[in-house]
């Protein structure tokens, strides 16, 4: 069994008929979903002769894996070895020879035992199993199941869902537009959308059609599929959402539970039924399984996610129309490049055969090259070399003009992926020295795994899935101790940029101002936001020069003759066109201003709208910043060595305590907001002591390296300050020895004193009633009575 799959995704192949109706007759003896659910309680209540069994076979002391009480169609059986086709069961049942003519069609070869004999000789039992296992009788497997059937004009289309407990909620079909099927399937009134549709979708990449979710294209095929529950006929559809070569090239559409579908039915006018309780579908479909309760859907309403999934699988299989299934997902890994920048192969052809070079004669160099572009003839960059032969009998790489000796051949011209290395990487940097094996052991045990990975959510199906792919296989290998290569992940969120689309009219080259389309079937097409000024409107010429496609277009513009866009946060990307150059900002900023801006923007899980407008804050603090070490910049060094107040020192240990405890939690934003606060405080309370400005310097220099670098050199420091020791924090300068204390009268504040926090009730009453405001405030009057609360409030009444 595999046990290190990467994506792992539950569900069911569903047979959906063309045009005909149809049903199979179920092999078998037919359970219902409540006698299925009882038959499993069984496996908790084993008989004495099945428990002594079961620990032998469990034991190892049969010849292979056995499992326990399984289900093999409709049935329950008792033991199981999978990988051998061998069922054993304890005869005596009604329904025996029922069982054993299913289990034969199936495949299975059947081994009776009686209770009376285990009882006896449980270990004859296992060795007679165990015969039965080395010894098998041939049986050739009856299969039902394919995916696609083509008889004359009849056709079955096989599709995976994730959710068969929506199935009442279909209300479409969709296939790729190059699914085999289309061309058979389509009536001569759509013949002519159908072929206009695939020519269009045929100069759009498999890349391009996954990423673009905004765009709704498809068209229908004149053709129905039949629901394989409710009988009733469902429209299919071709659509460029849907992939040929990803599962079967054909979906269910279950709009009220998938957003995407969801977008394609509102598009083009197609029923969404609601198949969930109590749920709101008006504006968005419903995509959370779990709580759901099914409804409208015949046998399955009333029903949870989790039982819905289980009764509709197996009225699925009864009915001959489908089967459950686990997919185990991993992408197809092409370990190759046509690329100069990459590890070579150690292979070598000989008579056109890849032959390997022994690993005692690695590593294989990358040879010189004029220029790293393919040749000429399309041969990778490596096509370029010159010494780029293996001389098999000398064991090295010679020149390529040796290639005519019969001991030399060519080497391998393409390089391993950039993820070759970096798979791997981390486990090395645990003995980056060791010249005989990538990491020993004895690091490994002690490094065990990288404590904090951060990447962007994008690695989760590329380098990430990747390197836990590899440190799988090599802890499987036992390879190395541990199966997860990093105890923590962060993943950072994304710059998000605002957007700006255009509308065409579908079919034609016409495009509409933002308010000129309701009621337009309009396709948005996104726009460069350099075209697009601040009010959201579009430089029609721009936009004309931008595309061959749009030279000719025209423009329906608004009754001021302005043409809007529309904006939309969305991933900041080059196929977006929404992005902003940081060079740019660099060259107005400052590279420190751009970081910190970033860093300020938000929590660093967070998606993060960005607005260059607000970097110019950001910009006037490193300003402040500044000023505060003008003294040491101008060469005054007008009391920079005198001993800092108890304040200055009180806003350096906050900010020290702060923003430790922000780098620990990953809270970089807050940090930003901290040292503004500092220098605000430092600046007010106009400091120049080096004993301060110096530890925040190396505070900020993680943040601001560039500022706090130079900063640092203005203080006479030699070394970089990358070298200093973070400052430590002393918790006594934030012991507060006084307070302000706010003085009420009759419940309003009129005034604060700031008095010593030690100071008793009846010393603070002394001094307040003796205050020039008190009396003000009083007017010869006597207070009723005095309130003080010791290091809170003072309120006066009467």
């Amino acid at each position: 069994s595999q046990t290190n799959w990467i994506g792992r995704s539950q569900g069911a192949m569903v047979t959906f008929k063309v045009d005909l109706e149809g049903s199979k007759e179920p092999s078998g003896v037919n359970l219902s979903y409540k006698e299925l659910e009882d038959l499993k309680e069984l496996r908790l209540h084993l008989s004495k002769a099945e428990i002594a069994l079961w620990n032998e076979l469990k034991n190892k002391k049969g010849a292979a894996k056995f499992r326990k009480k399984y289900t093999i169609g409709s049935f329950l059986v008792d033991y199981v070895c999978l990988a051998k086709n061998l069922i054993v069961e304890f005869s005596g049942k009604e329904d025996e020879a029922t069982r054993t003519a299913y289990f034969s069609k199936e495949g299975f070869n059947v081994v009776y035992v009686t209770n009376e004999e285990v009882t006896k000789n449980v270990l004859g039992v296992v060795s007679k199993i165990n015969t039965a296992i080395q010894f098998p009788e041939k049986r050739k497997k009856v299969v039902k199941k394919t995916p696609i059937v083509a008889d004359e004009n009849k056709y079955d289309i096989a599709v995976f869902t994730t959710r068969p407990d929506t199935m009442f909620g279909v209300s479409f079909m969709t296939l790729a537009p190059e699914h085999e099927l289309v061309a058979k399937i389509t009536t001569k009134a759509q013949k002519a959308a159908v072929l206009s549709y695939i020519k269009a979708t045929s100069k759009r990449s498999e890349r391009e059609r996954m990423a673009d979710v905004k765009t709704i294209s498809g068209v229908f095929t004149g053709a129905y599929a039949i629901h394989p529950f409710s009988g009733e006929k469902v429209p299919i559809w071709i659509g460029d959402y849907v992939l040929a070569n990803y599962g079967t090239g054909a979906v269910m559409a279950v709009p009220c539970g998938d957003q995407r579908d969801y977008d394609f039915a509102k598009h083009f006018g197609i029923a969404i039924p609601n198949i969930f309780e109590n749920v709101d579908i008006s504006e968005a479909a419903y995509t959370n399984k779990e709580g759901t309760v099914i409804s409208n859907s015949d046998f399955l309403t009333g029903l949870t996610y989790k039982k819905a999934l289980k009764l509709a699988i197996h009225e699925l299989e009864k009915q001959g129309i489908g089967y459950g299934k686990i997919n185990y997902r991993l992408r197809d890994a092409v370990f190759s490049r046509q690329r100069y920048w990459g590890e070579p192969f150690p292979v070598y052809y000989k008579d056109g055969m890849p032959q390997m070079i022994d690993a005692k004669h690695l590593p294989i160099v990358l040879p010189e090259v004029a220029k790293y572009l393919p040749t000429e003839s399309g041969e990778p960059p490596l096509g370029r070399a010159d010494v780029w032969a293996w001389d098999s009998r000398g064991k090295k790489v010679v020149s390529n003009e040796k290639l005519k000796n019969k001991t030399v051949y060519p080497l391998e011209l393409n390089t391993m992926p950039g993820w070759a290395g970096s798979s791997w990487y981390f486990n090395r940097y645990m003995d980056a020295s060791n010249e005989v094996e990538f990491a020993s052991k004895e690091s490994l045990d002690y490094w065990k795994e990288v404590d904090l990975y951060i990447g962007g959510s994008e690695h989760a199906t590329g380098h990430l899935l990747y390197a836990r792919f590899w440190q799988k296989f090599l802890f499987d290998k036992g390879v190395v101790p541990v199966d997860e290569f990093a105890k923590k992940l962060i993943n950072q969120g994304m710059i998000l940029g605002t957007s700006a689309f255009v509308y065409r009219e579908e079919g034609t080259n016409r495009f509409f101002s933002k308010g000129l389309i309701e009621d337009k079937k309009i396709q948005p097409i996104h726009t460069d936001v350099s075209f697009v000024n601040a009010s959201d409107e579009l430089d029609i010429e721009a936009f004309k020069n931008w595309r061959e496609e749009f030279k000719e277009a025209e423009f329906i513009s608004e009754e001021d003759g302005t043409f809007k866009v529309s904006r939309e946060v969305e991933k900041m990307s080059k196929s977006k066109y929404n992005v902003v150059n940081p060079d740019n900002i660099c060259a107005e900023y400052g590279a420190d201003s751009l970081r910190l801006f970033e860093m300020f923007l938000g929590p660093l899980e967070q998606a993060k709208p960005w607005k260059t407008s607000g970097i110019s804050g950001v910009h006037s603090f490193l300003k402040k910043l500044w000023k505060l070490y003008i003294p040491f910049i101008d060469g005054s060094l007008s009391g920079v060595e005198a001993k800092p107040t108890k304040d200055e020192l009180k806003t350096l240990h906050k900010t020290i305590k702060k923003v430790a405890e922000d780098i620990e939690n990953f809270s970089f934003n807050t940090s930003v907001s901290t040292f503004m606060i500092a220098v605000n405080e430092l600046t007010a309370q106009k400091c120049s002591k080096r004993t301060v400005l110096e530890p925040l310097l190396i505070l900020i220099s993680p943040y601001a390296p560039h500022i706090a670098e130079e900063l640092w050199e203005k203080l006479g420091n030699t070394e970089s300050i990358s070298t200093a020791h973070f400052p430590i924090f002393d918790p006594k300068y934030l012991i507060e020895s006084s307070k302000n204390y706010p003085v009420s009268f009759n419940g309003k504040m009129r005034f604060t004193l700031e008095l010593p926090l030690d100071m008793s009730k009846e010393e603070i009453e002394k001094t307040v009633l003796a205050h020039e405001k008190t009396r003000v405030q009083l007017e010869g009057r006597i207070p009723k009575k005095i309130i003080i609360v010791p290091g809170k409030i003072i309120n006066i009444v009467g």
